[in-house]
């Protein structure tokens, strides 16, 4: 299983494991399971530290470096094709960081782990819902 990680999935996986649904945890702890992370959610991480929403206990790039070493991802990287398929995608809101993983999830057929209700309901690539 190939699963790409909503940046609230991998800062959750982080920080607070607990909001982490029983499927979620199991595939998260799935031998053969490969963990991406797109660069719009270190981006997104980033400015959510930065702007206090997200609690970290160090300055934001260190912090970032030292998650970013802690837990083998792939990074999925964003790429013209990404971009494209970001606008062609039908989903409920215009949210930018959603489009691009989003697209990235089906550009790359991953599936995007995510709490997200929009992206839940959406039929155009794979997810699996955190419940």
């Amino acid at each position: 299983m190939r699963l790409l990680l909503d940046t609230h999935i991998w800062l959750w996986s982080l920080l607070d494991p607990d909001q982490l649904g029983r499927e979620v945890t199991r595939a998260f702890e799935t031998p053969d399971v490969e963990l991406w992370l797109s660069p719009i959610s270190v981006w997104e991480a980033l400015m959510l530290i930065e702007r206090g929403r997200v609690k970290v206990d160090r300055p934001a790039p260190e912090w970032m470096d030292e998650a970013l070493a802690a837990v083998p991802l792939r990074e999925a990287p964003l790429t013209h094709r990404v971009a494209l398929e970001s606008r062609r995608l039908r989903l409920p809101h215009a949210d930018p960081a959603d489009r691009f993983l989003a697209a990235t999830a089906r550009i790359y057929d991953l599936t995007l782990v995510t709490a997200d209700r929009h992206l839940t309901r959406a039929r155009e690539f794979a997810v699996l819902a955190n419940k």
